[in-house]
């Protein structure tokens, strides 16, 4: 649960950054649109999805 909040935590960063969407990031990210909000709503992240999301983080600055 830690490691979500801290991932929604550079989530939220990053989309401040970039002025991108919550629904695009999740579609370009993992192919799910409803990413983020889910995230703010309790979803928990796998590790293989958390490495997705920090790997798209990483390939594409602000």
């Amino acid at each position: 649960m830690r490691e979500s909040m801290c991932l929604l935590i550079k989530i939220d960063r990053y989309l401040r950054r970039t002025g991108m969407s919550r629904s695009q990031f999740g579609r370009l990210a993992i192919n799910d649109p409803r990413l983020v909000t889910d995230m703010m709503r309790g979803r928990v992240i796998g590790p293989e999805n958390a490495a997705r999301i920090e790997h798209f983080m990483a390939g594409r600055p602000a």
